[in-house]
């Protein structure tokens, strides 16, 4: 089935490995395909709820891509095409600091992705050869809409132990994990958390005017000298515990979210004309 461009705007949750083989407890949805210039992508209408709304996953539903096989442009491609006006994008991270709870929602409040590049080594962009629209990313506001993010805060404010820690993001591309000097200097650069996903397809979507923000839970600390608790190298398990952590308020905003205003800006040269 492939879903055709609307006019009304859509919201968006795009899920990342703690939902490999698993689903949203309580949510209904329904596979559809939507065919772009960079393929076609899967994507799954959710039912019931007071907008259009979407999920993607990640790494796919069933067979794990890895990080540096996730198909960023094309996910993103399918979200200006459902005219996706929300989106929140979700994973788990490694705590950079040690005043970071495990297994605690943490929104992000802003990026570091200094080389701004995809997995492949080509730019980060929805542009990487000359086409019509092209243009700039000038980042009035920034990556994160602080719009989006508010309406998530006024979304689990009444969930029980889901307050907020606001942290900055480090993207630090895969598939292999962190030295403990890597580690050492993204904290000295201010991160809080990084992981290996999530801030390419921030960057993209941006492009496609689509605001967005983003929800991390820190599943483990990667501090030199510092202990992880029990059980820790057990990955299943810690997947577990962080989608407990997402699942209330992912569910909330799939059912009561809405599309916010784009609030950055794309620079064309042929505005000019």
């Amino acid at each position: 089935m492939s879903q055709q461009m609307s006019n009304t705007k859509s919201i968006a949750v795009i899920l990342g490995s703690a939902y490999q083989n698993s689903d949203l407890s309580n949510v209904r949805y329904n596979e559809i395909s939507v065919d772009t210039s960079w393929g076609t992508q899967t994507i799954y209408r959710v039912s019931d709820t007071k907008m259009p709304a979407y999920l993607l996953y990640r790494h796919n539903r069933n067979d794990h891509l890895l990080p540096h096989q996730i198909p960023y442009r094309r996910m993103v491609a399918a979200l200006k095409e459902v005219n996706c006006g929300a989106l929140v994008s979700t994973s788990s991270a490694a705590a950079l600091v040690t005043d970071i709870s495990l297994f605690k929602p943490l929104l992000i409040t802003d990026i570091i992705m200094p080389e701004n590049r995809l997995p492949d080594g080509s730019t980060c962009t929805m542009f990487p050869e000359h086409t019509d629209g092209q243009g700039h990313l000038i980042l009035s506001e920034g990556l994160i809409s602080q719009s989006l993010n508010a309406q998530l805060k006024a979304i689990s404010k009444n969930i029980p132990d889901q307050k907020q820690r606001d942290i900055v993001f480090a993207y630090a591309g895969g598939p292999r994990s962190k030295t403990q000097a890597e580690n050492r200097m993204w904290a000295l650069l201010g991160a809080h958390v990084n992981s290996m996903t999530l801030a390419p397809e921030i960057v993209l979507a941006n492009e496609m005017e689509i605001p967005c923000a983003g929800f991390v839970i820190a599943h483990k600390y990667s501090i030199p000298g510092i202990s992880n608790p029990k059980n820790s190298d057990d990955i299943d398990l810690q997947l577990q515990k962080a989608r407990d952590s997402f699942e209330t308020i992912i569910t909330r905003f799939l059912m009561e979210g809405q599309p916010v205003p784009f609030a950055n800006h794309i620079y064309r040269y042929d505005d000019r004309i």
